[in-house]
């Protein structure tokens, strides 16, 4: 009984049917999900907004937190939900508001928004809380601020998306249907035209389908030509050997006949004999003819056919060879293999491979009575890895004439010295087409002593190494010469910049690197990655925060491959203007949200801003702990430190800006502090190790606002300082890497950036460079955790985002450095 033949056309209609009705509910699904989504988002962003203009009006007067509720706070709300409020003090007193909203919350420990649900009045509420870092004499710590809204509005929002999406849904699903209904009909129609075609054909007819066929189709009848182009060419394959084998057997096959009937007459039992003999003979010739002439078939359809074994062992193939000779002919045989030819791996059928070797000793062992040699060894070496490997095949017998060795390639044509022995004369035929199809070369050559070698030589399978381990350079000339070689084939390097060379001299992929990072901290995380990568050189150019800025911008000579900067205002000013490029890499998501913004800008360190003193002129009982201390110190004893404090010249500093700007922001006795710095005449400096400098030779007694990593070094290195993590609070900045759009080699700069940011990289950051790790649970001594747990105030990270351009406004930043120029330095 006959199967019922399956529509294709009912199947695809009731399978499309069904999943656009799936389609239909998970679309709606869908449409409920993110319609709640986006009325959260939209009103969350409003509560967010209310929240942080209530924390930009905190203030501290006389030590207490006060607030004057901004008159745009709850402005933004509109419909008829309630709103409530409060603001906690950083002792959980209420400054005003209801103190009981989110009583259940934590209190704000940070100035990121968070949003919870909650109740409050008897009804449902979105609580929006931030915080503000206020520092007094009392200490420092966070003011909470929580903004209430009921969900009425939210959920109006919510219903009408909802609701002005579902027509459409309900629309285009019928819709789809009706297409799906005509569409299918439509979609057979070439079908028909082509089975019309094919059933009017010859059969003998295997000319590629030329009917105009529909893309969509059109990869059928790609695959029906393909099909009968190795049909039409396994039929001219076949008819050539059914011609070849009726032309070449037909004369051993009349030989053999004659001979039997001659034998079957023959009345003398010796003669017979013989007869019997030429008989054998004449059949083992016709049996090798036929074996050779169907193997030569063979090998025709496995070298059209692609090899999707991968490469092949030369010395398994050699094994296997060797191990299906007769027992007597084996023992004739000596095969020696060159230990670096050993795991040789050829790019080739393993059959077609046999086949050629096997044809090789067959000859060697029928015309010769003495040992056949075999040898495999490799022909040239490219960079320690063998690039061909040559096969010798020798023998002892009579060898072949200057003027036939071309002659014996052909088909069916052997040597005059090939008289009286059995042979098909394809031998050598097919083994020249297997080396040609490898890619080889083959020689015959006379044999010193007598005999003939054929070389045959094979290119090797190509292969990646894993590259080698780096080995010590020898010596002073040796290092010379790498660098000068790398000099050479090079742009030029700037005076400020340092070259690394690629460990493994190579000079095709190099790295370029600009940044204020001082080189010997910057040197440690260069090796690290060349370790990974010792393919890749790096070019290093240090400088200033502010020149290297305003050089990028001004677009000043090439585009470095990474921009590497501490002054993180810097950076975000130059994502947001859209010359950094994106990046999303996994190893991203390790990074704090504090140190990363639009997968543009991406934070490296953790490095904190910190107090330095020379030992020698500072007791340890008298250093300050505090920013207020300090003003205190220096209040008490203007003369003492007299030329002898120090800070950054936040006019020409990025980074010096960048802390200052977040100070006042933060501590209502920063100008005091700046008041004190005008006082004892002090020295501004553009960068850390000048600072540090100063310190250590004795000429500064004490510095405000050093960068930490470099702080840290420093002491490691035994210089006579020592550091303070303030108590009260601790600006943390982190340097960071940026893509720029037009970087040349942007694969390169990505590879560093994924080190950088890998625990390898981070604990380089943390151990040898001293910068600090700032991805959580990094491994080695600078840690975020340990720079952290140094001090016993709040530890306040400078966040990567747009805020930080409030500082860069050129009438802000103007008024700013005209106000400390006046306090600071107004001669």
């Amino acid at each position: 009984m006959s199967a019922r033949p399956v529509s294709i056309r009912r199947r695809i209609l009731i399978g499309a049917t069904a999943l656009l009705l799936v389609a239909a509910l998970a679309l709606v699904a869908f449409l409920h999900a993110y319609a709640e989504r986006s009325a959260d988002r939209a009103f969350d962003r409003l509560l967010a907004a209310s929240a942080l203009t209530i924390a930009g009006a905190v203030q501290l007067e006389d030590g207490t937190v006060t607030v004057e509720l901004p008159l745009a706070a709850f402005a933004m709300f509109s419909g008829e939900d309630r709103i409530f409020y409060s603001v906690l003090a950083p002792s959980g007193a209420e400054v005003t508001g209801d103190p009981d909203l989110g009583a259940s919350l934590p209190k704000a420990g940070d100035d990121d928004a968070a949003f919870a649900d909650d109740r409050y009045g008897g009804e449902p509420v979105r609580i929006a809380t931030v915080g503000r870092l206020v520092s007094s004499a009392a200490g420092t710590g966070w003011v909470t601020i929580r903004v209430a809204e009921t969900q009425g509005e939210r959920d109006a929002l919510s219903r009408e998306i909802l609701g002005n999406a579902l027509l459409p849904v309900a629309a285009m699903t019928l819709l789809s249907l009706a297409l799906l209904w005509f569409g299918i009909g439509r979609v057979f129609a070439p079908l028909a035209g082509l089975e019309r075609h094919l059933r009017g054909r010859a059969p003998e007819n295997l000319e590629p389908v030329e009917a105009r066929a529909p893309i969509e189709v059109a990869q059928l009848v790609g695959a029906l030509n393909g099909f009968m182009a190795r049909l039409r060419t396994a039929r001219e394959r076949l008819e050539a050997l059914v011609a070849e084998a009726a032309h070449e057997v037909r004369t051993p096959l009349a030989s053999l006949r004659a001979q039997a009937e001659v034998a079957r007459g023959e009345p003398d039992p010796a003669e017979l004999r013989r007869q019997v003999a030429r008989i054998h003979d004449g059949a083992v010739q016709a049996s090798q003819l036929v074996s050779q002439l169907l193997m030569d078939a063979t090998i025709s359809h496995r070298l059209e056919t692609p090899n999707a074994t991968g490469p092949t062992e030369l010395s398994a193939v050699l094994a296997e060879v060797v191990g299906r000779l007769d027992p007597d002919l084996a023992s004739r045989v000596g095969v020696h293999v060159d230990p670096a030819a050993a795991e040789a791996r050829l790019d080739g059928d393993r059959v077609v491979l046999r086949e050629m070797l096997r044809n090789l000793l067959d000859n060697a062992l029928r015309y010769s009575e003495g040992p056949v040699s075999l040898f495999v060894a490799p022909a040239r070496a490219l960079a320690g890895a063998a690039a061909s490997v040559e096969i010798h095949v020798s023998d002892r017998g009579p060898g072949i004439a200057d003027a036939e060795k071309a002659l014996v390639f052909e088909r069916f044509r052997r040597g005059a010295a090939a008289e009286g022995r059995t042979g098909s004369g394809l031998g050598l035929a097919i083994v020249r087409r297997v080396v040609a199809a490898q890619g080889g070369a083959i020689a015959l050559k006379d044999r010193s002593g007598g005999g003939l070698t054929v070389c045959v030589t094979l290119p090797l399978a190509l292969r990646v190494d894993r590259p080698a381990p780096r080995a010590a350079i020898a010596g002073v000339l040796a290092l010379a010469s790498l660098a000068l070689t790398m000099l050479a084939e090079t742009p030029p390097a700037t005076a400020a910049e340092t070259l690394y060379p690629a460990p493994n001299g190579s000079t095709a992929d190099v790295l370029r690197v600009a940044g204020t990072t001082d080189t010997p901290l910057f040197t440690p995380l260069v090796q690290a990655f060349q370790a990974t990568r010792p393919n890749v050189a790096v070019a290093y150019e240090e400088g200033d925060t502010r020149p290297i800025f305003e050089r990028f911008v001004a677009g000043d000579g090439a585009s470095p491959d990474i921009l590497m900067s501490s002054a993180s205002d810097l950076q975000v000013k130059l994502v947001n203007g859209g010359l950094a490029r994106a990046y999303d890499s996994p190893l991203v998501r390790a990074l704090p949200a504090w140190a990363r913004w639009r997968s543009q800008v991406f934070g490296f360190s953790f490095e904190p801003a910190v107090i330095v003193y020379n030992t020698r002129a500072i007791t340890e009982g008298e250093v300050p702990r505090t920013h207020l201390g300090f003003a205190g110190l220096l209040e008490r004893e203007p003369e003492r430190f007299r030329g002898r404090v120090a800070t950054y010249d936040v006019a020409t500093s990025g980074v010096g800006y960048l802390l200052a700007t977040q100070d006042a922001a933060i501590s209502s006795y920063f100008w005091r502090l700046a008041n004190a710095f005008g006082r004892t005449d002090a020295v501004v400096s553009g960068s850390s190790p000048a600072i540090l400098d100063g310190l250590a030779n004795g000429s500064l007694a004490i510095g405000y606002n050093v960068l930490g990593s470099y702080a840290f070094a420093r002491q490691q290195a035994g210089a006579p300082i020592a550091i303070v993590v303030p108590d009260d609070y601790v600006l943390v900045l982190t340097r960071t890497m940026l893509i720029p759009v037009a970087a040349p080699r942007p694969d390169l700069a990505e590879a560093f950036l994924d080190f950088t940011l890998s625990p390898a990289g981070q604990a380089v950051l943390a151990g040898p460079a001293a910068l600090g790790s700032v991805v959580p649970g990094s491994a080695g001594r600078w840690t975020a955790e340990h720079i952290a747990s140094l001090g016993h105030g709040a530890v306040q990270p400078i966040a990567l985002g747009p805020s930080l351009l409030v500082g860069l406004d050129r009438q802000r930043r103007a008024r700013f450095l005209e106000t400390w120029r006046e306090i600071v330095s107004p001669r």
